[in-house]
């Protein structure tokens, strides 16, 4: 397998469960009984009728084909299965039953999910040129599970059915300038038309769809960062419910993943993170503790809910203290590929501090200055706000309001922060007294010292 595809899968997967299980998976808990992902592609009419999802989503991606350039797809999404627990009764037959105790665990009529994948491929640039409609047919399935009881006797089952899914990937490619294919690839849900049901259209949806797209003799070229000679082309691309980025290792471009959740280019998996948490690798450390602090009962239900919750309670049971430890925090460098090699923490490979003792002794918020307009502005300094950012509500109204610099910071990942208290503000002093600033990047602001009186 290639190997940029199989580090791209490892990111697939977080984006393919991303809210799958919703802490703390118990069926009782309300964040459970609605459980929503993205990159679903509902049966058409589902969105309009308001019971789903879109039944599409579409991307353009650019690609420097070689002469012998072959394109492989692979469109990933789950297959809801509904799982129903049936109790044995006396005669011979099987009721529904909401919770079924066998052997020492429980079962819980509950929906699981069923990972699809279907690859299509190579195709050539001139069939890319031709366009291609590749159907894509899950069938409906019907699973029995028989669950005995210690001596051995039949006490339930386990029913799982999945409805037919029905589906097309649309692929067509346009020639652009400087040599480069735009391509554009289409998923869709072909389904007959929603019934208007919420749980129907979900069971015939395409659960956190995307698309690995690898390249054989040929070059995917990026979209957040084209180079010069390609911006023009990069331009042209459109992006409908999903965005296109490079996957597999950094400086590798022969893997495309069309994901329905913002990323960008290369991501990777922390390699801290050793137990899949279905939270994108966000919060793995609170949601670890988390699962260790729930009761005996409430683990019980859990396990009870879906085999993968069950999982994820037993890895974090199995953790060891360096395991916890470990996922305490990690920093990284954002500036590590071509960062100065005199720069200590940064250099690759050496057991270092991420900060340097002598650099932070040097920093002082309090006289430190940085220059804006020509002007060099530090504490004291008057400047007017022009907010950019639009970090919070509070930037419309303080627009144009001036201010009285309190602080000038300069971070690790290089940028500066500008403290601040306004002169309007009747509590100016009493924010100031208590440390309290507000905090603009440097062209947010406009110097007025010698411009402007105080108000």
């Amino acid at each position: 397998m290639n190997t940029g595809l199989a580090l791209a899968r490892a990111v697939a997967d977080t984006v393919l469960y991303e809210g799958y299980l919703l802490y703390p998976y118990r069926a009782s808990s309300q964040k459970n009984q609605s459980r929503w992902q993205f990159g679903i592609l509902g049966p058409p009419g589902a969105a309009a009728d308001g019971s789903g999802e879109e039944p599409s989503m579409s991307a353009d991606c650019l690609l420097a084909p070689g002469t012998q350039a072959g394109l492989e797809i692979h469109f990933r999404f789950l297959q809801l299965q509904t799982r129903t627990a049936e109790k044995a009764d006396d005669g011979g037959g099987f009721t529904p039953v909401d919770n079924l105790a066998v052997g020492g665990a429980n079962w819980l009529s509950w929906d699981e999910a069923v990972e699809q994948e279907n690859t299509f491929g190579p195709f050539s640039v001139a069939q890319l040129r031709a366009g291609l409609v590749l159907p894509v047919d899950v069938p409906e399935g019907l699973d029995v599970e028989e669950l005995n009881d210690d001596a051995g006797r039949p006490a339930g089952r386990l029913v799982r059915r999945r409805r037919a899914l029905r589906g097309e990937l649309r692929l067509n490619g346009a020639e652009d300038s400087g040599g480069l294919l735009r391509l554009s690839v289409t998923a869709a849900n072909t389904a007959g038309p929603s019934a208007g049901n919420r749980t129907d259209a979900i069971a015939a949806s395409f659960i956190g769809a995307h698309l690995l797209l690898g390249v054989q003799d040929g070059d995917f070229v990026s979209l957040l960062d084209p180079p010069a000679w390609a911006r023009p082309a990069a331009g042209l691309c459109s992006q409908h419910r999903c965005w296109p980025v490079l996957a597999g290792p950094e400086g590798q471009t022969d893997v495309l993943l069309i994901s329905p959740i913002i990323l960008y280019d290369h991501p990777a998996v922390a390699p801290e993170s050793s137990v899949a948490l279905y939270d994108s690798t966000e919060i793995d450390e609170i949601l670890t503790l988390r699962v260790l602090t729930l009761t005996d009962e409430e683990k019980a239900e859990a396990r009870a809910t879906d085999p993968r919750a069950a999982a994820v309670i037993d890895r974090c049971e199995a953790m060891s203290p360096e395991d916890l430890q470990q996922l305490h925090g990690a920093l990284r460098n954002p500036h590590a590929f071509g960062a100065d090699p005199s720069d200590a923490w940064t250099t690759a490979g050496e057991d270092v501090p991420w900060w340097n003792p002598e650099a932070e002794a040097s920093v002082r918020p309090d006289v430190d200055a940085v220059v804006i307009n020509g002007v060099a502005v530090a504490r004291g300094s008057r400047v007017r706000v022009h907010p950019k950012r639009r970090a919070d509500a509070q930037d419309l109204f303080f627009g144009g309001q001036t201010g009285r610099v309190t602080s000038v910071h300069f971070d690790v990942d290089g940028s500066t922060h500008v403290g601040l208290v306004l002169e309007q503000d009747p509590a100016t002093d009493l924010h100031e007294g208590y440390g309290r600033s507000f905090y603009y990047a440097p062209d947010e602001l406009e110097p007025l010292d010698g411009k402007e009186p105080p108000q």
